[in-house]
């Protein structure tokens, strides 16, 4: 899955649109390696999302299309 996509169905980041800007101005790392809206994610895969004063890190757990609000926290755990 794209990394704008899985940032928007697991709700880290709330539009598709501004997880392609946060990516595009290099604030989202998949790794440890600045990542690309296209970046493909997998499980396992370590994602660290630079904010204004604080980095979050999330640890994909699962991978899925779409999810509902409730069950969107069970596709990462923050790190």
């Amino acid at each position: 899955m794209r990394l704008d996509k899985f940032l928007k169905v697991s709700r880290l980041i709330k539009r598709r649109t501004v997880a392609n800007e946060a990516c595009d101005a290099g604030r989202v790392m998949v790794n440890g390696k600045v990542a690309k809206a296209s970046t493909t994610v997998k499980v396992g895969d370590v994602i660290a999302i630079q904010f204004a004063q604080k980095t979050l890190e999330a640890e994909v757990l699962k991978v899925e299309e779409t999810v509902k609000k409730e069950e969107a926290a069970d596709l990462y755990k923050i790190l």
